[in-house]
């Protein structure tokens, strides 16, 4: 998600056409191009700039609605129905061909990918590793990372691994029954508190305390690869 601005305009933009299959947004004020993934603009007047970066989730509206109960929903046009993708979109898409592929890195072209920028990396976690650990202690360059996965068992946060004031903590899940609140889902190493699924400690020594957000996006593995050429790629730990 992008703020709808730059140059000190407000724009408005639309889609325009397909650049190395990811989309193409043009703004009206201009006639700029911009990429979608990476928010910078190929072509025209604002060649150059990008546009800044706004916080989003993606989430299930249930985890949604628990952490936003005054949330208000953008909901679809009942006469424009007929435009709309269908809802089983995305498990159509896993089969439609790409022009672009990296059969090197052995993930296939439209395998999901949890992408990860910061500290000067960029990082990708098959999200099926995710669903199938739950919780990734990882590293984004040389800064130590969280992933971890909602209680609702799709949702996905990731968070710089750092409990302020102390060094790098390791965190484990805390398994169902094992705390009063309903709300804990990892226990770090360091101070024994229980965080939630928001980052932010819920009791122990850390109480109150939240940690640093780090912004990721899901997407297919060739759309991540083609515009981020220096990615790494976690790799799932093998049973011993």
């Amino acid at each position: 998600m992008w703020r709808a601005e730059a140059g000190g305009l407000r724009l408005r933009f639309h889609l325009a056409g397909i650049n190395d299959q990811n989309f193409l947004m043009r703004d009206e004020e201009t006639g700029s191009y911009w990429q979608q993934i990476t928010g910078a603009a190929i072509s025209g007047p604002l060649a150059g700039r990008r546009l800044t970066l706004v916080a989003s989730d993606e989430l299930t509206f249930a985890t949604w609605k628990a952490e936003e109960p005054n949330g208000t929903v953008l909901r679809e046009l009942a006469a424009d129905t007929a435009l709309y993708s269908r809802k089983d979109w995305d498990v159509r898409m896993l089969k439609a061909p790409t022009v672009i592929a990296y059969p090197e890195s052995g993930l296939a072209p439209r395998e999901l990918m949890v992408g990860l920028h910061g500290f000067g990396a960029s990082r990708a976690v098959p999200y099926d590793a995710l669903l199938k650990e739950k919780l990734i202690e990882d590293h984004l360059g040389s800064e130590p990372v969280l992933l971890v996965l909602g209680q609702d068992g799709h949702s996905v946060r990731a968070f710089r691994r750092r409990i302020p004031g102390l060094a790098a903590a390791d965190f484990y899940r805390v398994l169902a029954g094992q705390s009063a609140s309903p709300a804990a889902l990892l226990i770090d190493s360091a101070t024994g508190s229980e965080w939630n699924f928001q980052g932010c400690a819920v009791s122990g020594k850390s109480s109150g305390v939240c940690l640093e957000r780090v912004e990721s996006i899901k997407d297919y593995w060739f759309d991540w690869r083609h515009f981020n050429p220096a990615t790494t790629v976690y790799r799932a730990k093998r049973p011993r």
